[in-house]
């Protein structure tokens, strides 16, 4: 059977899913569009050039319109853990008749994290669902009955950023403020905190933040403005205590719960944005209360087509398991020959890693685009990580805050050497303390990376780079970071890459079998 799935709202998406494997997952943002875009247009066009038939099942994950729950026939809502909120319906398509199924935004967190899950259909798990307004730990039950064991906290997500609206001057007053993109730098700013305990200031903060209810509707940071923290500064040391504690403070209250309720040591699986919080997921692994913990690649809401996909599937056939490939996103779009302001070369992964080593900064473009937020070696910038400018150039290049880490793509047979880690990280969703001094461009003020770990199956073009770096320099590891316009989804097209490498004075670039060196920037070669 096929099921194609429609994820209205932010990061909007489409997935196919066929027979049990996942074809595509196509998101809005992708191809130079804003992050975190709402269903656009081009992407359901995209989508439906790459389905061979009228579906069997059309299916949409339940969201919001505005802050009220969309209801039936539009889609089955946004809470809801039980089977018993799906719907099932008929319609036709082009005249030809199909299936629909709705189920809810919550649903489509459990289900694409436990489809996506390398433990079998019918072995026991915890599953935690953190976002910006679900907090609550689940138990998947054999016959992939779910069952809600705890509601720890209302919007999470969305307390975790505001600490970060308070601090920064030219956030709105208005619902705290709230932006998708505070949560990524609070991660970073948190790792620069010079104080290992609270102040009573902080303390008043966080308490405060915690203790409301829905802080998206209900809270100003007007309400704070007798606090230190009010306007002081993101980049101040007083806010980045203030970030490291308050994500502290959100950790534990979880990790209490969970050490109450869930007692038996299954493995957790972990949804929802909260999930690309790469410190709470080593705490998670970490902790001992659990087997194993699996994140997806996608477990913000660039999973929730594929979850209410699976939904479907398990309600019509029983399977609630997927076949999977994180580059399941769409083909890159070669529309335009690259000017004579570039030299062409057939690609020499040996030619490319001396450039690298020697210094220079070049676009790396592969097969499909990834799915979800992280960069993962086919639509990256690739650079040295010996050289802690690099850091720096790297940041100036994405037009991002000079306290942003950029992570390393690292050979999995060499990670324990350079990193404090065991066993593969392809994802890039945990952090990992680094061994040595000699990765500064990819090492945070606190010691840490946020490593993908790479191997010959995963990636067999990255890996064979990383071996050829490795040969010159005796580290398989290079910084990688997301091939993209700032605020942007990830490039997609020729016309795009040759612009961004211009604009920013990028040294080149390489796209499938062809490296591309930039004439203006030869002087570096």
């Amino acid at each position: 059977m096929q099921f194609l799935s429609f994820k209205p709202g932010h990061d909007g998406s489409i997935a196919l899913v066929e027979d049990g494997r996942l074809v595509f997952s196509f998101e809005s943002e992708k191809d130079s569009f804003p992050r975190y875009s709402t269903l656009d247009p081009s992407v359901v066009l995209e989508s439906m050039s790459r389905v061979d038939k009228i579906p069997d099942v059309v299916c949409l994950s339940g969201w919001v319109k505005g802050f009220h729950s969309v209801e039936p026939p539009l889609g089955a809502g946004y809470y809801g853990w039980s089977e018993s909120g799906c719907i099932t319906g008929e319609t036709t398509i082009f005249g030809t008749p199909a299936k629909t199924f709705t189920s809810s935004h919550e649903r489509s967190h459990l289900l694409s994290s436990y489809a996506m899950s390398p433990f079998p259909q019918g072995e026991e798990c915890y599953a935690l669902v953190w976002e910006g307004n679900i907090g609550s730990f689940y138990h998947f039950a054999p016959d992939v009955t779910v069952r809600r064991v705890a509601q720890v906290m209302e919007d999470p997500g969305s307390k975790y950023q505001f600490v970060f609206s308070l601090a920064d001057p030219a956030t709105s007053k208005e619902h705290g403020g709230f932006r998708f993109s505070n949560a990524g730098k609070m991660m970073a700013l948190a790792g620069f905190a010079a104080s290992a305990s609270s102040t009573a200031a902080e303390r008043e903060v966080i308490d405060f933040v915690l203790s409301r209810e829905s802080i998206l509707l209900t809270t100003s940071k007007e309400q704070l403005s007798r606090t230190p923290f009010y306007n002081v500064g993101v980049e101040s040391q007083e806010f980045k205590n203030l970030a490291a504690r308050h994500s502290e403070a959100i950790f534990d209250t979880f990790y209490e719960v969970a050490k109450r309720e869930l007692k038996k040591g299954y493995p957790l699986l972990i949804s929802g944005g909260c999930g690309l919080n790469c410190d709470w997921n080593s705490q998670w692994r970490d902790c001992g209360l659990f087997e194993s913990v699996f994140v997806p690649p996608v477990p913000n809401d660039t999973g929730s087509a594929i979850g209410t996909a699976v939904d479907a599937q398990r309600h019509f056939t029983g399977n609630a398991k997927l076949k999977w490939d994180v580059y399941a996103g769409v083909e890159f779009d070669d529309d335009v020959r690259p000017p004579d302001s570039f030299d062409c070369h057939d690609l020499d992964l040996s030619h490319v890693a001396q450039l690298l080593a020697a210094g220079l900064v070049l676009a790396w473009v592969q097969g499909r685009c990834e799915m979800g937020p992280r960069a993962l070696g086919n639509r990256s910038l690739l650079a040295s990580p010996l050289d802690g400018a690099m850091h720096d150039r790297l940041n100036k290049i994405k037009k991002r805050e000079s306290y942003r880490p950029i992570a390393p793509l690292c050979l999995e047979e060499d990670v324990a050497q350079h990193f404090d880690w065991k066993g593969d990280s392809p994802y890039m969703l945990y952090f990992q303390r680094v061994l040595t001094r000699e990765l500064p461009a990819v090492t945070h003020v606190d010691g840490t990376a946020r490593v993908q770990t790479v191997n010959e199956h995963q990636n067999r073009e990255m890996w064979n780079l990383l071996k050829a770096f490795k040969a010159l320099t005796g580290f398989g590891v290079l910084c990688n970071t997301s091939l993209n316009f700032p605020g942007r989804g990830f490039i997609n097209c020729t016309s795009s890459l040759v612009q961004y490498v211009d604009e920013n004075d990028i040294d080149g670039f390489v796209l499938f079998d062809k490296l591309y060196l930039s004439r203006k920037a030869a002087g570096r070669r």
